[in-house]
């Protein structure tokens, strides 16, 4: 497996990417693409964890990468600058497509906590916001699908905590509320959370889902009954206290590729 690290242009960003060598022997030598774009609550990026989450999609044939992306101690208020971030680096694999053996119609962003916040805006903004900034044509951005974990979808719906934090993020919170901007643009969606997030409340995953219900875009939802916020895989292996090995709510991961599976 070969390792990359790409810096972004025009940003600090850098996308870490895992890619797997072409099997000759297969009947599929491109392979779909995974980008994680982990949680940290805009303040650090946890990359252990990010990297667990990409190596278990590796570990299921997705050339698979991680995001590390704009962040408050490089810019406030932080705007939209993340999305842009993922707007690069959808556009960074299209780009390399053939060399990093990626079959181009199928780059799925999959977001974690306020990761899910930048995913659901980028679902959102992709073909409009994202495609004007960069000046790039939307079908270079497109996702063709979007995962969401436990995801911040809207910062008036009980994440960031306080008056102050929000400030950092930006002076225009309706900008920044996911559910209030999906549209026809936007791609079938997976996204799970557990019902008693005690950090994000799952009124964030449920109004996204609504949204989406509304706009006639297909998709998954799965509330799970108990487990605390950042799970990752929900595992022994991702577990950052007791209660965060879930054997019930792992199976997410399964649930998912079954969805992507189904989608291509």
């Amino acid at each position: 497996m070969q390792v990359i690290k790409q810096k972004l242009t025009a940003t600090c960003a850098q996308l870490t990417g895992y890619l797997h060598q072409p099997d000759t022997n297969a009947h599929q030598t491109n392979l779909p693409a995974i980008i994680i774009v982990p949680g940290g609550s805009y303040t650090h990026i946890p990359v252990a964890q990010a990297e667990s989450l990409a190596m278990a999609f590796a570990g299921h044939g997705y050339q698979a990468f991680y995001l590390e992306y704009t962040l408050l101690t490089d810019q406030q208020p932080l705007g939209l600058a993340p999305v842009l971030d993922l707007g690069r680096a959808v556009n960074l694999l299209r780009q390399h497509a053939a060399e990093w053996h990626i079959d181009p119609q199928q780059i799925t962003p999959a977001g974690f906590s306020v990761g899910g916040h930048i995913v659901a805006l980028y679902n959102d903004y992709w073909a409009t916001r994202v495609a004007t900034e960069l000046n790039v044509t939307p079908a270079m951005l497109k996702p063709n699908n979007v995962v969401l974990g436990y995801p911040v979808i809207s910062p008036l719906l009980g994440f960031p905590k306080d008056d102050a934090t929000l400030a950092t993020w930006t002076p225009t919170p309706n900008e920044l509320a996911a559910d209030q901007h999906v549209n026809s643009d936007n791609q079938p969606t997976f996204i799970w959370t557990t019902a008693d997030d005690p950090i994000v409340p799952a009124t964030n995953t449920l109004a996204y889902a609504t949204a989406l219900a509304t706009a006639k875009i297909p998709y998954e939802l799965h509330v799970f009954k108990h487990g605390p916020h950042g799970l990752a895989l929900a595992n022994a292996q991702t577990a950052w206290k007791p209660d965060a090995n879930q054997p019930h709510v792992a199976h997410w991961l399964t649930l998912a590729l079954e969805w992507l599976a189904d989608n291509r």
